[in-house]
């Protein structure tokens, strides 16, 4: 019997409620006052998914809302010291030349997650519908076009008969759907599949973003601060990083970034992370402070070389989901909303037009736009990380940067997917991670607890394994279960390893909504699909 679904129709339905989807909300209700649209969000308010302390640049914003200042946007703490510093195990050496993409000068620290509530505040004075708590779950197509998505359905238990409090998902049909899921996004990635989007581009590769927020002495505090380091405690050959930002009233944000192309099974991002702050040049920043909240994500990293092919019919990706970051400036927010407007502007002159299934016009915008200058300038440095390590990256990023300002005249390539790149567990060094303190470093169960998050137990897991015979022989056998490590929550814990018995036991409720899992995987064979509404991690506002 199939389920009878309410149905609504608008001129555009956006999926995911975060920068990019909310400035091409904002975007095409300026151009198209008339346009009905609609956003809708799984987590259950707007900004709930996103931790904060970020450095955003505000090119985009300035041209979205010029009078944002006016408008009360919550960018409060200017960026005013840009320290770059590598680490030795013991020693910290700052270089006496900051990268030119990481000056700050003029950019702002801020709450991300306040910042996306704002904006989600001028989306709906601009006219455009908000539903959070709605996960978009699948995709509406017919022949051979997108045309809208379908909800997730509610109220459905673990073994898949429904609830008393059962209703199914709403159709959001449109005439253009836009994609803004962010990194991995478990619908973006059916469409590259169905579509093709990836062919004649790079593969994607991916990095592991692991953020604490913390709230210090006032006398240890040191508003503006940005700091980037890189080296210890990661190995040459993985490329890897942190962060650390002086913001607000007392708060740091402070995390690290690990490429998912990483090659030993025994390497744990979220224990790299603990292990950061030992270092005496970093315990500093945290000294009499305390830990308030934790996130991960996964970023897209591949940049220039690895943007997928934008529109199908019916359609477009914007955002992270379509990979729009710029990882040598580890900025992600202007590159979202000016994707984000780039293809409002051709849905406006879409709509105006008789309604062409394909948004031609959107790559063509990205071509003349200064995005695709940005990420032309910065496509070469994290392939060459891939080829030459840390110490031949450095070497070429000097000259890529200072010798050619950034105008190479080759093109180098990602060569592989993040996950066929582990060793096997027997060829690989064990690494020995030092017990959490609990006062500076913790263990992710007490992580998860900080972060909110909250799944309905009673559902079906979220976390699917396409093959669960192949866990054993696969990840156990070859390389000793890397997912109980690479996952920042929790979720994967083989089990029986005493008894002689090993298996997989999925903690679906811990899960953060990183997506690691659906990247790292060595065989693909776990698929990260959204939850009923409202689950997952909730940041608060004001944090």
């Amino acid at each position: 019997m199939m389920t009878e679904r309410e149905s609504m129709q608008f001129d555009a339905v956006i999926v995911g409620a975060g920068p990019a989807g909310l400035a091409c909300a904002i975007r095409l209700r300026q151009l198209a006052p008339e346009a009905s649209v609609c956003v809708v969000e799984k987590a259950g308010e707007v900004g709930a998914h996103i931790l904060s302390g970020a450095v955003i640049e505000t090119r985009a914003l300035d041209e979205l809302l010029p009078d944002w200042r006016e408008r009360g946007a919550p960018l409060a703490t200017p960026a005013t010291e840009d320290h770059f510093v590598f680490l030795t195990k013991t020693r910290a050496i700052r270089s006496p030349v900051t990268p030119p993409q990481m000056h700050n000068q003029g950019n702002y620290i801020v709450s991300l997650g306040d910042v996306v509530r704002w904006l989600g505040t001028q989306a709906e004075q601009a006219g455009v519908e908000i539903y959070p708590g709605f996960a978009a779950a699948d995709l509406i197509v017919e022949d051979g076009q997108v045309r809208g998505v379908v909800t997730g359905d509610m109220g459905i238990r673990k073994a898949g008969e429904h609830g008393p409090n059962y209703q199914p998902g709403m159709e959001l049909r449109a005439s253009y759907t836009f994609f803004a899921e962010g990194c991995r996004g478990s619908l973006a990635k059916r469409l590259m599949e169905m579509f093709d989007l990836r062919r004649g581009v790079d593969p994607q590769t991916y990095g592991l973003g692991i953020k604490e927020l913390w709230e210090i002495p006032r006398e240890n505090h040191r508003p503006g601060l940005v700091m980037h380091t890189v080296g210890w405690p990661w190995t040459p050959d993985t490329y890897a990083g942190s962060w650390l930002y002086h913001f607000g009233d007392g708060l740091v944000s402070y995390g690290t970034v690990t490429g998912l192309d990483y090659s030993n099974p025994w390497l744990s991002p979220f224990e790299e992370t603990q292990r950061l702050k030992t270092h005496p040049f970093m315990r500093k920043h945290f000294e009499g402070g305390r830990r308030i909240s934790y996130g991960a994500r996964a970023l897209s990293e591949g940049g220039f070389q690895a943007i997928p092919r934008l529109v199908f019919p019916g359609g477009a990706l914007i955002g992270d989901a379509a990979g729009f970051l710029n990882l040598p400036k580890i900025k992600g927010t202007h590159c979202a909303m000016k994707s984000g407007m780039l293809a409002a502007e051709a849905a406006a002159e879409a709509l105006a037009g008789g309604r062409p299934p394909v948004l031609e016009s959107y790559p063509e915008r990205f071509r003349a736009s200064w995005l695709h200058t940005e990420l032309k300038q910065e496509r070469n440095l994290r392939p060459a990380y891939e080829k030459l390590g840390l110490y031949g990256f450095l070497a070429y990023s000097v000259l890529d940067t200072f010798l050619f300002r950034r105008r190479t005249p080759w093109t180098l390539h990602l060569a592989h997917r993040d996950n066929e790149t582990l060793r096997l567990a027997k060829d690989a060094p064990k690494i020995d991670y030092p017990k959490p303190d609990g006062v500076l470093t913790f263990d992710r169960l007490s992580s998860v607890f900080i972060s909110n998050t909250n799944h309905e137990e009673d559902q079906p897991v979220h976390l699917r394994l396409r093959d669960p015979a192949r866990w054993l022989p696969e990840n156990w056998e070859k390389y000793r279960s890397p997912e109980s490590r690479y996952c920042p929550a929790g979720v994967y814990e083989a089990v029986g390893i005493e008894e002689g018995n090993p298996r997989l036991q999925i903690n679906a409720q811990n899960c953060v909504h990183c997506k690691t899992c659906d990247i790292k995987d060595p065989t693909q064979n776990i698929d990260w699909v959204t939850p009923e509404g409202g689950g997952g991690p909730n940041y608060p506002g004001g944090m």
